[in-house]
């Protein structure tokens, strides 16, 4: 049986990305305006009213701005860690209150949603608690892994779970040191607690692979520190080094910031 996945924004902008199949599906990340997830989801045949939970990967604003709207006003459960449901609160971006959407996830635990089984896992963020996702839906494995600024063997252990992969390529090295950005600001991102290379994503990728992953999604892009196309060939190119074909071994998406990308129906 297939999955969709629906990639709604990525990037600093907002994030937002569905999974679902015929009937229900989930929202990982809420940060960006609830009518325009409608639309999106309208446009690919998709009810939003067969959302059954939206999962938060850490507190940052480009990851909740309307988490607060979807859990008060739609009554959609809020599944994240107690610490990101805190963050959440104290969020200049939350007003709504959400306590009774609150749902509260383990990391490492598996939670069954219906026939998803969602395994939330700890990255290497600068929010207040930061986690991807593992999301298994019949024999087919989705791992979701944004906003982290290494990749430590744990979290390398689930990537190598994946059939598909979305995995940050968040910055060009050389864009970001030559850029106007604060001294500061390149500091933290380039920090193990910041942001994934595009070289960082390409090392990371060339060693994680497996014959089991089919296609990998290049999320969370700079507006100013990057460019598609530089993201790809960067990481295409790392993948060449390794001996993996890019179109033979696997395919290489890169999603867009501010745009919905092509659906993508996911087999095993």
């Amino acid at each position: 049986m297939w999955l969709k996945f629906l990639s709604l924004a990525s990037g600093s902008s907002g994030n937002c990305y569905y999974l679902g199949n015929a009937s229900y599906g989930i929202l990982i990340d809420s940060g960006i305006a609830v009518r325009t997830i409608k639309k999106v989801l309208k446009d690919n045949g998709i009810a939003f009213e067969s959302i059954v939970g939206v999962f938060i990967t850490h507190d940052h604003s480009d990851h909740i701005k309307t988490v607060g709207s979807l859990g008060k006003r739609h009554h959609i459960p809020v599944y994240t860690t107690e610490l990101i449901h805190q963050g959440i609160v104290k969020s200049r971006w939350v007003a709504e209150d959400i306590s009774f959407s609150k749902r509260i996830i383990q990391k490492d635990t598996p939670l069954q949603l219906f026939d998803f089984v969602i395994t939330p896992f700890e990255v290497p963020h600068d929010g207040i608690d930061n986690i991807g996702f593992l999301v298994q839906y019949n024999d087919i494995q989705i791992v979701i892994a944004t906003d982290l600024g290494y990749v430590p063997e744990k979290v390398a252990a689930y990537l190598r779970r994946a059939d598909y992969l979305a995995l940050e390529a968040n910055y060009d090295d050389e864009m970001l040191t030559n850029g106007r950005y604060p001294f500061y600001l390149k500091t933290r991102i380039k920090s193990d607690t910041g942001h994934l290379c595009n070289t960082q994503t390409g090392d990371c990728l060339a060693n994680i692979y497996t014959k089991k992953l089919k296609h990998v999604f290049l999320c969370h892009l700079s507006k100013e520190n990057n460019h598609p196309e530089l993201a790809y060939k960067t990481v295409e190119t790392r993948l060449l080094q390794a001996g993996i074909m890019v179109g033979e071994d696997l395919r290489l998406t890169v999603l867009k910031r501010n745009k919905p990308t092509e659906m993508i129906y996911c087999d095993k």
